[in-house]
């Protein structure tokens, strides 16, 4: 009896020594294939073609297994089985499976020589929409070469085959370098990387004018074919400090003005204003100087591309910089265009949330951070408020909507960290 217990005890007490390690071979198992299916997730973008992305995404994983399992880890013999890349419509499945067989001790009472445990992990990576948004501003200055290199890097951690972005730039106005394609997937990342690479400074901060044409890049897609992710990436050096309008003169105001009111699209900022689509040179409405010698008084609405009263430009609503129409002297021209100039943008970004999108903003610069403008607010709060993150004011955090990521850059060093933050937060969403 004393015998037969004892192989009792023997196959019980193998049964939870040897149990116990492949408990802990399983668990470390587990963690790299699920290392290595996100590794390939993310690497799928890196090619031209399927079959390059499929092998990217297979090499990636295999690299990430091998960084996190070490090759005899608990006496075992990790072995990664196979990396299957699935690529269906705007989506991708990456399918990933592996073993560890070990030796066992004890439990050889009972019959059994090894033990093989198993495990697999699945990430599928959602389609993408996204409008990108680069400030070109002159406040850049030194720093534009290395926002156009970190702009273009950003680009390439996407999927060209599969992800579909909008490439958009502003300054005192905004230009659409690279429109969504509506039905197809896809995007043309060679041709924007050479269009940010010929990207030239000049004008202010009217960063409505970016985010306006975001939104709307994003919305010409029909529902039917829009990706289950839309996302915003805007980028900034400064402070919104300018905005479009279309705007009545006051009658006669200088001397060049025709005989009726001239009406037109401008830029109205702190020290005059100009026609955005002629942004090399002043129009025949607009001028240098101070804009409150020429304009009647602020739209009710901002109406810089349409006139459908969506995002009103005065306003007493709580939770936004009050505004009036009055711009008769120069102090009420400063406080009004640039309460306007700060509020237009954040409600942009609200509205497209509303629509479900998600915004990333990233900022450039110390002076982010210092106090400025009528009600001595900080440049980085605006773009807080368009994300929607929890640490910016809270007149604009809402947590029931989609919530997305500031990252300020302190320096240029910062950028391309910065820029590779955003991108790893969209992708994560996208699994």
């Amino acid at each position: 009896m004393v015998a037969v217990c004892l192989v009792l005890v023997l196959a019980m007490a193998g049964l939870v020594m040897d149990g116990g390690l492949a408990y802990l071979v399983k668990a470390r198992l587990n963690a790299a294939v699920d290392a290595a299916a996100v590794a390939g997730a993310r690497a799928v973008t890196t090619g031209n073609t399927e079959a390059q992305q499929r092998a990217s995404a297979q090499q990636a994983a295999a690299e990430f297994f091998a960084a996190n399992i070490p090759s005899s880890y608990m006496l075992s013999k990790p072995k990664l089985l196979g990396t299957t890349v699935t690529f269906n419509g705007g989506m991708v499945t990456v399918d990933v499976t592996a073993e560890a067989p070990m030796p066992v001790s004890l439990m050889q009472v009972m019959g059994s020589t090894s033990m093989k445990p198993v495990a697999s992990a699945q990430t599928i990576r959602q389609d993408l929409d996204m409008a990108f948004v680069i400030d070109v501003s002159s406040s850049l200055g030194t720093a534009f070469p290395a926002v156009k290199t970190s702009a273009k890097s950003f680009l390439e951690k996407f999927n060209m085959s599969q992800d579909r972005v909008s490439l958009i730039h502003f300054s005192s106005g905004a230009v659409v370098d690279t429109p969504m394609r509506t039905v197809d997937r896809g995007f043309d990342r060679p041709t924007m990387l050479s269009t940010i690479t010929n990207y030239s400074l000049g004008g202010n901060t009217a960063s409505i004018e970016g985010m306006w044409h975001a939104r709307d890049q994003l919305n010409k897609i029909s529902e039917i074919n829009r990706s289950t992710l839309r996302v915003i990436v805007f980028f900034s050096d400064g402070e919104p400090t300018a905005m479009g309008a279309k705007v009545n003169y006051k009658n006669p105001a200088y001397p060049s003005l025709p005989a009726t009111t001239c009406t037109g699209t401008f830029e109205l900022n702190g020290s005059g204003m100009y026609d955005l689509n002629r942004q090399d040179t002043y129009g025949v409405c607009g001028f240098g100087g101070a804009g409150e010698n020429y304009v009647k008084s602020l739209p009710q609405w901002y109406n810089a591309h349409d006139d459908k009263q969506e995002f009103p430009i005065v306003t007493s609503a709580s939770g936004v910089r009050p505004v009036t129409a009055n711009v008769s002297d120069a102090t009420l021209w400063r406080m009004n265009v640039g309460r306007a100039a700060r509020n237009l943008p954040e409600a942009v970004a609200a509205k497209a949330r509303d629509e479900g999108m998600f915004v990333f903003t990233l900022g450039l610069g110390a002076s982010l951070k210092t106090p400025t403008g009528v009600d001595l607010e900080k440049g980085e709060d605006v773009l807080k408020c368009m994300a929607n993150v929890a640490d910016g004011p809270a007149r604009c955090y809402n947590p029931n909507k989609p919530v997305g990521m500031y990252c300020h850059a302190a320096t240029q060093a910062d950028l391309t960290p910065c820029f590779s933050r955003l991108a790893s937060a969209i992708l994560r969403i996208s699994k």
